[in-house]
């Protein structure tokens, strides 16, 4: 049997006009609980039923979770669940080491004091954050600032969808609970933003290579291990 299959629920049908965007959230939901496990295939009639709808929507945001890295599309064979494992993580994270330092780059150069404000905003409360999820998201949100401080909204959707909230969360939780990492990355970010905020573009873009380049080094042995 199908992971998606059997008649649509009455609580699940959807009945709003942004068909595309529910339909993407609803399948998102699924897979990121894990409700839908890596491999598992994602049958676009199926999912129609289920959610009430026409197979067109489903289709559309299929593919715009495919984009985001979600979903994998194979020829001819439809979408499927992708890995969402520390493999997965690793390999996005080899993309931001790629992506940041270029964005702390161009944010020294460019940056508002808008920009500047909304940086220490986050560390502030990266700082103050009580528990791995909000650590997290205090984390991102500065890098995102960052990103936004380029003043190329692409860069910010790229770095979005290369950072899912959820899988940063469940992973970070665990990096919180058995190392320093919290006041460790508060005083790199608090390093990146004095670079960015005294316009000096070679220095921000390579303290942002080195922090992440550290994130990689932490998860690399656990990747290492699971494979041996």
């Amino acid at each position: 049997m199908d992971a998606v299959s059997g008649p649509g629920r009455g609580d699940e049908r959807i009945r709003v006009d942004s068909v595309v965007d529910l339909a993407y959230r609803r399948i998102r939901d699924l897979v990121l609980s894990g409700e839908l496990a890596p491999g598992a295939r994602l049958g676009q009639v199926e999912l129609a039923e289920r959610f009430g709808i026409s197979r067109t929507p489903v289709r559309e945001a299929l593919r715009r979770l495919a984009g985001e890295g979600l979903v994998d599309q194979i020829s001819n064979r439809g979408f499927r669940v992708a890995d969402l494992g520390l493999d997965a993580v690793l390999r996005r994270l080899e993309v931001r080491a790629l992506l940041e330092p270029g964005i702390a780059r161009l944010a020294a150069e460019r940056r508002s004091e808008r920009d500047i404000a909304s940086l220490k905003a986050a560390i502030a409360r990266e700082e103050a954050a009580r528990s791995g999820i909000e650590a997290h998201d205090a984390s991102r949100d500065f890098h995102l600032a960052l990103a936004r401080a380029t003043g190329n909204e692409e860069l910010v959707r790229v770095l979005e969808s290369l950072w899912i909230v959820e899988v940063g969360r469940r992973l970070l939780s665990r990096r919180y609970a058995v190392s320093n990492w919290q006041a460790e990355d508060v005083a790199e970010h608090r390093d990146i933003l004095a670079a960015v905020e005294l316009r000096r573009p070679e220095e921000a873009e390579r303290l942002m290579a080195e922090h992440v380049r550290r994130a990689v080094q932490h998860w690399e042995p656990e990747r290492r291990g699971a494979v041996q």
